[in-house]
């Protein structure tokens, strides 16, 4: 057992000895030219504070215009029933004979698969009535 510990002892002694052998080594931390592309140049503190001063004032100028025109930067209301038309007509999985369903009924896809799709091209299905 004391050649083991003597063994580890001397492992790590070496390593402390010679850094080049040692286990861990340590790394220089990146500098900001490590970040920044070669072609540009590092920037100074000062034109760094300046960009920092321009995002706050631009930032500054799209509240004010929000404050003064609300209806501007209120959303759209989007028509669930065109953003599913629109999400049919761009479908291209779909296939003569394929049925989708809507909120207004079932239709048949009549269309063709060469030519671009039109709100013809689905014919309703007519269910036959169960007695």
């Amino acid at each position: 057992m004391s050649r083991t510990v003597a063994t580890i002892a001397g492992i790590l002694g070496l390593g402390l000895a010679c850094p080049a052998l040692g286990l861990a080594q340590t790394e220089l931390a990146p500098s900001l030219n490590d970040y920044l592309p070669s072609s540009e140049p590092e920037v100074t503190r000062d034109e760094w504070r300046q960009r920092i001063e321009d995002a706050r004032r631009r930032a500054k100028d799209v509240l004010r215009e929000r404050r003064e025109h609300p209806e501007l930067s209120k959303p759209i209301p989007v028509d669930p029933d065109l953003v599913a038309t629109e999400s049919l007509l761009n479908d291209e999985s779909l296939q003569r004979g394929d049925i989708v369903a809507t909120k207004k009924g079932m239709f048949v896809y009549k269309g063709r698969s060469d030519q671009p799709r039109r709100d013809e091209d689905f014919v309703p299905v007519n269910p036959k009535s169960v007695r």
